[in-house]
């Protein structure tokens, strides 16, 4: 029971990150209005691959919440019905919630990935509370946690849902971003907390203090970065994706203070590195915080000086976040484990 529930919210965890690397390549690929409503694309389960499917056809069965692109903008069908030989406005709805009736199909399929990636992810998180019920009597933190996720989750959707309807307005691109680093910190810790039983290890609480501080420097360095991100999709609508080289011309005073920041990020992980040295503490997961690291500096330093490659945003993002569940993971075995408290002069 505890390895098959263990591993059920190891999968939910690889498919929240499967969702916000997902959710990276919409927004890089500018598919975020692919489908313009939601939950349905364009009305449909199944969205269209071409565009000639989202015209209005006479004799045509339609059923009720279906769209089509009607003079540039969308209508929605009110109610079931077979069209007849000429187009009925009594029969259709104008989608009001937004402007944007363009359909490319590349865009379309990227966004309707993410949507599956993203309900893939919900039915782990549910298998993962369904399970949870057997810890009731005995460890009720595990069930309360997982229906925290749950709801976690289901919120994450509303949000994606406000996303679209308001055309990708940035702040609430971030706002999705930041619940989903809540998500992964949720499921991080009901990891952690089921693990086995560990032994022993020794530390100091400058070390945990350490740590933690690390962490709060990495959530710093994510908030900074959105707020370039937000810059640069600015930028492309203005500039186009073409200028990708003028993105950044003239950069921001924020984007100078992310790069800064990111020396402070690398600095606080070496001097934890060299704590951890010290006291022969070695724990696997730091290690994946270093390589991470290193990782997130160079896939920056690529966008900044060769103009974005193909790629590296997303990556760029994708590490972010994992590198916060790599640290967050860390302070938990550093606090959660059976530790000997010592107070060592580093």
């Amino acid at each position: 029971m505890k390895t098959t529930f263990r591993f059920w919210v190891g999968v939910s965890l690889v498919l929240v990150y499967a969702v916000i690397a997902a959710g990276a390549i919409v927004r890089v690929t500018g598919s975020g209005m692919g489908c313009p409503d939601w939950p349905k694309c364009f009305g449909y389960l199944i969205p269209p691959t071409e565009r000639s499917q989202l015209d209005w056809k006479e004799n045509q069965e339609y059923n009720e919440g279906e769209v089509i692109i009607v003079n540039e903008s969308l209508r929605v069908a009110a109610k079931d019905f077979r069209s007849t030989s000429t187009y009925s406005e009594s029969n259709w709805e104008v989608y009001t919630k937004h402007d944007y009736a363009h359909f490319n199909a590349f865009h379309t399929w990227v966004e309707f990935i993410n949507r599956l990636v993203g309900a893939l992810s919900g039915l782990a998180t549910l298998i993962v509370g369904f399970l949870s019920i057997g810890y009731w009597e005995k460890r009720k933190r595990i069930p309360l946690l997982s229906l925290l996720i749950i709801f976690g989750m289901g919120f994450q959707a509303w949000l994606g849902k406000t996303v679209v309807d308001s055309n990708l307005l940035p702040t609430k691109i971030s706002v999705h971003m930041i619940m989903a680093l809540i998500i992964v910190g949720l499921l991080v810790y009901l990891y952690q907390y089921t693990a086995a039983k560990k032994v022993e290890i020794e530390t100091s609480n400058r070390i945990k203090i350490i740590a933690i501080a690390a962490l709060v420097l990495t959530l710093i360095q994510i908030g900074i970065g959105t707020q370039v991100r937000q810059f640069i999709d600015l930028q492309i609508d203005f500039l186009g994706e073409a200028q990708v080289s003028k993105w950044l011309d003239p950069a921001p005073f924020k984007f100078y203070f992310h790069r800064s920041f990111s020396l402070l990020v690398v600095l606080i992980n070496g001097y934890l590195f060299y704590s951890f040295r010290k006291i022969r503490l070695n724990l696997p997961v730091f290690k994946w915080v270093l390589i991470t690291i290193a990782c997130e500096v160079f896939t920056g330093i690529l966008m900044y000086y060769l103009d974005f490659p193909m790629g590296t945003q997303p990556l760029h993002l994708l590490l972010a976040s994992f590198l916060f569940g790599a640290q967050f993971y860390l302070i938990l075995q550093l606090f959660n484990h059976n530790i000997n408290t010592h107070n060592h002069d580093l």
